[in-house]
């Protein structure tokens, strides 16, 4: 098993938040141990030169293999964080995205593997099942506020811009 850990660096990071009836698509985010601690939107490094739009999309091919759409513009948060006890920090631009029609229509669980090597699932999550006090945490930190708003429609269309 692989074990993450944050860049030393600043990187900037595209997540795309897709919904289904309510429920974000998010992988799963596991401790060292392998037990799921949490779930965050898919996503990825901005490569030197790209876009983060373009990003998103390089991302979602690469994951998931199919081409998304961008809905409206990103939102930019920055992210200080710890993980296993190490620190990070990233600047993320989170894009509302939109499947092609029928695309996982009749799935629940996607698996995909990262550019690691590294198996991952990802499966469309209830808000309300996350950052309570015995269940996984939402991943940024902080950050369900904002997912509750958009899960209406678009970030651009009434989510905190702070």
């Amino acid at each position: 098993m692989t074990r993450w850990r944050p860049s030393p660096h600043i990187p900037l990071k595209a997540l795309g938040l897709h919904w289904r009836e309510g429920r974000l698509l998010a992988p799963e985010v596991p401790d060292d141990s392998g037990r799921v601690k949490g779930v965050r939107p898919l996503g990825g490094s901005v490569k030197f030169g790209e876009t983060a739009e373009d990003a998103l999309r390089r991302e979602f091919r690469e994951e998931l293999g199919i081409d998304v759409t961008t809905v409206g513009p990103p939102i930019f948060i920055e992210n200080i964080y710890s993980h296993e006890g190490s620190l990070g920090h990233e600047i993320l631009a989170i894009f509302d995205v939109a499947f092609p029609d029928a695309a996982f229509a009749n799935t629940s669980r996607i698996s995909f593997r990262e550019e690691s090597g590294a198996l991952c699932c990802a499966e469309w999550v209830a808000l309300d099942r996350l950052d309570l006090p015995e269940g996984p945490k939402l991943y940024p930190e902080g950050r369900k506020a904002h997912l509750l708003g958009s899960r209406q429609g678009p970030l651009s269309a009434g989510a905190d811009r702070r």
